[in-house]
């Protein structure tokens, strides 16, 4: 009998010990989920961090290439109206982020600057003038709206879609807070960076 209950004490401990190091495993499985689970909440939120701006411009475009031909076969000359919606966000490709599961911690690192993304242009002609033997072409034109769209792209520095997109940024990084801290995580930013300012041109004129 004395044999049975140390069987049985013998066994409860190493079913205790069993049951305990199974629990810390799956403790530590379900944390190292939650961590994936918030930065993957966190790169979806940022996704989301755009601001738009619109701009209505006059363009005077007046062919240059051909300057001393143009004397005998006529300039070409065009007033272009270019009706313009710039797109400014953030590159998340940029966005660094570590966790410390054992402390619950999301930890961030790094928050990339605005970057224009898309500029969405319309075109409108006006005055449109030809040389007598110097009409426009296919090619004129794809310089034209490319000039056109670049001439927008110089002005958005200017516009303070940058600056209000840095504000968004700030506000974002308060939700991912409030986000991280419904599961009882911390978000940790004492570390972050701010990169260097860095615009980007859009010049194809494809990408309208």
């Amino acid at each position: 009998m004395e044999l049975l209950f140390i069987g049985l004490a013998v066994g409860a401990v190493v079913a205790f010990f069993i049951f305990a190091r199974f629990n810390k495993e799956r403790s530590r499985m379900k944390t190292s989920e939650q961590s994936v689970v918030l930065m993957d909440k966190i790169k979806s939120v940022c996704k989301f961090i755009t601001v738009e701006g619109d701009f209505s411009e006059i363009y005077h475009y007046e062919n240059m290439k051909e300057k001393y031909l143009s004397l005998f076969l006529g300039k070409k000359k065009a007033i272009v109206l270019v009706n313009a919606k710039a797109h400014v966000g953030f590159d998340l490709s940029k966005i660094k982020m570590d966790s410390d599961n054992q402390q619950k911690k999301i930890i961030l690192t790094n928050f990339p600057q605005p970057e224009l993304l898309t500029v969405e242009t319309d075109f409108k002609y006006y005055d449109k003038r030809e040389g007598w033997a110097n009409p426009f072409t296919t090619s004129d034109l794809t310089d034209i709206n490319r000039d056109a769209k670049n001439y927008i792209v110089e002005k958005i520095p200017q516009s303070g879609l940058m600056d209000q997109a840095r504000k968004e940024a700030l506000d974002t990084i308060i939700l991912m807070e409030k986000i991280v801290e419904t599961i009882g995580w911390k978000l940790d930013y004492t570390a972050l960076t701010i990169e260097e300012k860095n615009y980007r041109k859009i010049d194809d004129p494809t990408n309208n």
